[in-house]
């Protein structure tokens, strides 16, 4: 019998090591790589937490019962979405008589002229056509959407931490936030925005992975050569990459502001792909990754968003004609440049006496029609970007705020409140008990007691302040130790954050930051997993130990600090009857009046 010895190749030794002293696995290793936990546990314990934070958003649900805030547009644009395809205007006084369960004959002539995309408006209207034009109808909508922005980001989190229990952390923290929590309860676009960006940026990091695990299928030997470039053709169609642009294209059909983190993320993966055939051996990656990669993502990312953006436009473009006749001549398709601020509002001077050229041809019909309301669309587009870029710029309103402070909290937006609710009066079948309150200086009269009842939209203090401190730990992990999770943290905070800075002059508001907050308990999670990461072994492996159990112990305080500092808010979340006194002890800044 003949044997034959075969040689055993070479383990291939990872590139480097870690700062904490880690050897750094090869590629191949890297690109497959498992999550730690149990799947069923895992989803188990995800679908535990999506359902008490359903069950806490669904809480009282159709309290108040006003317009809270933008809900007074949103809703009924929903509204008429509904009954006749557009936006509608409404008779004056149509609140009061919605609020009051009068549904008929609210809505006046002419379409509306709305200045943000559908698609959050669609689906209030699902919530609606469900549970009937009220607060609960209208909100419902918000609780689901915002009950699967927690489930998303333990599945987001988790799969960039390479962690369940990280996920299962950030899911926690995403629950018992403030600014999550109330705006699942409202009928605004922001949360809407929200889930369907950190969708895409998941599905991005999911193709990520697709891609590694296709590089690692072929040998060394076959990435080593000089003209070698990796897998191309069998990589030209990408099927977690066309659900991202999907996603996009969701993201931007419900606010123009997914536009700025669609670039960015879209250079990251780029940068990710250069990366990735540099890991493998390939030469030249950065040109290589620009050539056989840029027009993929591209074309995949940026050509099928467009593609559903327009799409989520169809029943404008049914409804094109009624726009054409009613808002081709406003003043924002007159504008010219000149103008002045009066009574805080913009009037523009000089308007061009001009309409859309498509008001002055004739209804066409088949491909010309089609053809047409596109073109319609595309004029309408530009009046609503005329809106945004100049006519607010004289406006002020009591909440807005500067940008450059909205991670550390620093003005609130009140979106409801009941005031003025005097001492052993009854509010909604609770009895006001306050005492009588006097001057600081004691000489005064006494003044009698009042209670009152505030929705606000404040992010829960522990978390945000502690994802901020996170967030700078994240940038610098992300350039000094060159570890791609973090980055995606950072890129996901700095382009949903940064770009606002260029309105400041307008009225913006601090909640527009919950696009951003999945990002920055990405990286809180991140941080937290460092310091319970298992360090190199050192002598006896006490000094080792004491960290991880240190890591363990503060995680677990902070993610009670944070329950506790939410617990603590919840009567201003939830529009609760408060003393003064109770008000203003949660009040912690004058800038949170």
């Amino acid at each position: 019998m003949t044997t034959t010895v075969t040689e055993e190749p070479e383990p291939m030794e990872g590139l480097a090591s870690t700062p904490s002293g880690h050897f750094l696995p090869t590629a191949w290793e890297r690109a497959r790589r498992r999550i730690n936990g149990s799947p069923r546990a895992g989803w188990a314990a995800t679908i535990g937490i999506t359902a008490l934070a359903f069950l806490l958003r669904l809480w009282h649900l159709g309290t108040p019962k006003v317009f809270a805030f933008d809900e007074t547009y949103y809703a009924k644009d929903a509204w008429a979405l509904l009954e006749f395809g557009y936006a509608r205007n409404f008779i004056e006084g149509a609140d009061e008589n919605i609020l009051a369960g009068q549904l008929e004959g609210q809505f006046a002539d002419g379409p509306s002229m709305i200045v943000h995309p559908d698609v959050g408006k669609w689906l209030i209207a699902i919530g609606i056509k469900l549970f009937g034009m009220d607060p609960f109808g209208w909100r419902i909508a918000s609780v689901v959407v915002g009950s699967l922005l927690v489930l998303l980001t333990i599945r987001f989190v988790r799969r960039v931490s390479g962690s369940m229990m990280l996920g299962l952390v950030g899911g926690i923290l995403i629950t018992f936030d403030g600014l999550a929590f109330v705006l699942s309860r409202l009928a605004l676009l922001d949360l809407f925005v929200a889930f369907f960006l950190l969708l895409a940026v998941h599905l991005m990091v999911m193709d990520r992975d697709w891609c590694r695990r296709r590089f690692s299928a072929l040998a060394p030997t076959q990435l080593a050569a000089p003209g070698a470039w990796g897998p191309v053709r069998q990589m030209l169609f990408r099927p977690w990459l066309l659900c991202s642009g999907v996603a996009w294209g969701l993201a931007i059909g419900s606010k123009w502001e997914a536009l700025y983190p669609l670039a960015a993320f879209g250079l990251l993966y780029v940068a990710w792909s250069a990366g990735m055939r540099r890991s493998f051996g390939v030469r030249l990656s950065w040109l290589r990754a620009c050539v056989a990669d840029g027009p993929t993502a591209f074309a995949h990312l940026v050509g099928v968003a467009l593609a559903v953006y327009v799409m989520t436009w169809i029943p404008w473009m049914t409804h094109a004609d009624v726009y054409e006749e009613s808002l081709s001549a406003t003043q924002y398709t007159r504008y010219t440049g000149e103008g002045h601020c009066e009574n805080k509002s913009y009037v523009p001077e000089n308007l061009n006496d001009k309409r859309w050229p498509t008001a002055k041809e004739p209804d066409a019909s088949g491909l010309g029609e089609v053809s047409q309301s596109l073109r319609s669309l595309w004029y309408y587009h530009r009046d609503v970007f005329t809106f945004h870029t100049h006519f607010l710029e004289c406006a002020e309103h009591t909440y807005g705020s500067h940008p450059i402070g909205w991670l550390v909290l620093n003005r609130p937006v009140g979106v409801a409140a009941d005031t003025g609710i005097l001492s052993g009066a009854k509010s909604r079948g609770e009895m006001c008990d306050a005492s009588p309150s006097t001057d600081p200086d004691g000489d005064g009269p006494a003044e009698a007691g009042t209670c009152l009842r505030q929705v606000l939209l404040l992010g829960t203090p522990v978390l945000w302040w502690g994802a901020f401190v996170a967030l700078i730990v994240s940038a610098f992990m992300w350039v000094a130790a060159r570890d791609w999770r973090f980055g995606v943290a950072v890129v996901g905070v700095l382009s949903t954050w940064l770009p606002w800075l260029q309105y400041a002059g307008r009225p913006i508001f601090s909640f527009y930051m919950i696009i951003a907050l999945p990002f920055l308990v990405l990286g809180l999670c991140l941080c937290l997993g460092k310091l319970l990461d298992r360090p190199p072994p050192l002598a006896g492996g006490t000094p080792a130990t004491r960290r991880r159990v240190g890591g363990a112990v503060a995680g677990g305080i902070f993610v009670v600090l944070v329950i506790c500092n939410f617990a603590w808010f919840w009567p201003i979340y939830t529009d609760e009857l408060l003393t003064r006194q109770e008000w203003l002890t949660r009040i912690w800044f004058k800038r949170w009046i």
